[in-house]
């Protein structure tokens, strides 16, 4: 079985599923009014230069989130 791992931590196209959102407050909030709930599959699909941010795929739309933002979301890798 596939090892929880922090969202920041995701290589370029790697598929993964959301298990947890940790943060609370305005942030939480806002993390899962962008559709960042547990059980959504997403995919890296770039990250900057400098590796902040990351720009993630999910159902038909392209976000991008800082790595501060994605330190509250756990992931676990998904099998092709």
């Amino acid at each position: 079985m596939a090892q929880d791992m922090c969202l920041r931590k995701a290589k370029v196209n790697q598929k993964l599923k959301i298990r947890t959102v940790t943060a609370e407050g305005e942030l939480g909030r806002r993390i899962r009014d962008l559709g960042l709930i547990p059980g959504t599959e997403v995919t890296v699909i770039g990250k900057a230069p400098l590796r902040d941010p990351v720009a993630l795929r999910l159902r038909d739309f392209t976000l991008t989130l800082r790595n501060s933002e994605a330190d509250h979301i756990t992931v676990t890798p998904l099998e092709d």
